[in-house]
């Protein structure tokens, strides 16, 4: 039996999960959360363990995703379950527009309706979300969420564990700097720096991380 082990039991795992259902691939979906066994499910299916319990559960049949909203800890939790042996996959919505020529590494998620164009690079433990768009040439490094309704024109990169935020814009070939955030409908027409957050349009920097 074929079995994928969603890490996170909040909000975003349930959407996670039920793109995984729709991909229909997976025999069982569970989760593990350390609010069990406080938390025994959600959307109908079983929470199985806390984050301790991932070990155990690494073997031949299962893989897993990490559906947790913070870019460092998912990043991290992915990191020491590849280091632990276990698979980890990507989970792309049916809905969503993905390239032939595009790269996505494992442990990306891509929610409904998202477009990923030609030759971008998405790294490993990204999130995609719903109605994103990446574009052409774009390139993302590893635990990047880009938000519902945000869009990266061609060839923007977007460093590690940075975040861009919901119905943002990214002018052409921007580069955002590592463990940044860009704000909430914030238009970007400039390089951003590492570990700043910047907001408005044109965004502007407000502070430092």
């Amino acid at each position: 039996m074929t079995q994928l082990v969603i890490v996170g039991a909040g909000g975003h795992a349930a959407v996670v999960a039920e793109a995984a259902e729709l991909v229909g691939v997976w025999e069982q979906i569970c989760f593990v959360d350390d609010k069990y066994p406080e938390l025994s499910n959600i959307i109908d299916l079983p929470v199985v363990g806390n984050f301790s319990a991932i070990p155990d559960l690494v073997n031949d049949n299962a893989e897993f995703v990490i559906a947790i909203g913070n870019n460092r800890t998912r990043l991290k939790l992915h990191r020491e379950i590849v280091e632990a042996g276990g698979r980890v996959v990507s989970v792309i919505h049916p809905s969503a527009v993905v390239s032939a020529s595009a790269t996505i590494e494992k442990g990306t998620v891509v929610m409904a309706q998202a477009a990923i164009n030609a030759r971008a690079t998405v790294g490993a433990a990204c999130i995609i979300n719903t109605g994103a768009t990446i574009d052409h040439d774009c390139r993302l490094e590893s635990a990047v969420h880009i938000s519902p309704g945000a869009h990266l024109a061609g060839g923007v990169s977007v460093g590690e564990c940075s975040w861009v935020g919901i119905g943002a814009s990214v002018v052409n070939n921007v580069l955002i700097g590592s463990n940044s955030i860009v704000g909430a409908a914030a238009g970007v027409l400039k390089d951003v720096s590492a570990d700043v957050t910047v907001v408005g349009t044109p965004a502007i920097e407000v502070s430092t991380r």
